[in-house]
């Protein structure tokens, strides 16, 4: 047995919510990653994914989507470390990754935060903090080389080199 068949069996099997492997096609056995240095394989209800030296987590649902879209382990947020988990305020979900994290609740859905950005809300006290949950992935900002995310309650700013501003909505 893999790591990730262990996962696997750890989170029900196929009577878990991840169900059975991928019948055919890509993701039916477990394949190496690209970027190499990982294996994965894709259950009916989500991916598991293994890193030696981080450990094998699932990533499902709408988080998967939009990491997906951010070109999974190959993109800026890397491998998964934690396992789709509810956040403290139980309102909503996230993945963190080596680089980055996801956060998602069904009135925002799933945003990435990384870098400076992520170090700042989390130094706030992620989605606890005045600012809430993510509303945008982080993207260009109008400030040339300048990067954002807009949150619930407010923005953060970064821009060269390394410097961090938070704008919060006044109601």
């Amino acid at each position: 047995m893999s790591a990730i068949d262990d996962k696997w069996a750890a989170l029900g099997g196929p009577g878990g919510f991840l169900g059975w492997p991928q019948d055919e096609g890509a993701g039916s056995e477990e394949m190496d990653t690209n970027p190499p240095g990982g294996r994965c394989r894709d259950f009916q209800g989500s991916s598991i994914y293994v890193k030696s030296g981080v450990g094998a987590f699932e990533v499902h649902g709408d988080i998967r989507l939009a990491w997906v879209r951010w070109r999974a382990v190959g993109g800026v947020l890397g491998f998964p470390t934690t396992d789709e988990t509810s956040t403290p305020d139980g309102r909503g979900r996230y993945n963190h990754f080596e680089r980055g994290s996801i956060y998602w609740t069904p009135q925002t859905g799933a945003h990435v935060v990384y870098g400076d950005i992520r170090q700042r809300w989390a130094a706030m006290g992620w989605e606890r903090s005045r600012l809430g949950y993510p509303t945008s992935d982080e993207r260009d900002s109008s400030t040339p080389g300048g990067r954002m995310n807009d949150f619930e309650g407010g923005v953060i700013f970064w821009t060269p080199p390394h410097e961090l501003d938070v704008r919060f909505q006044i109601d």
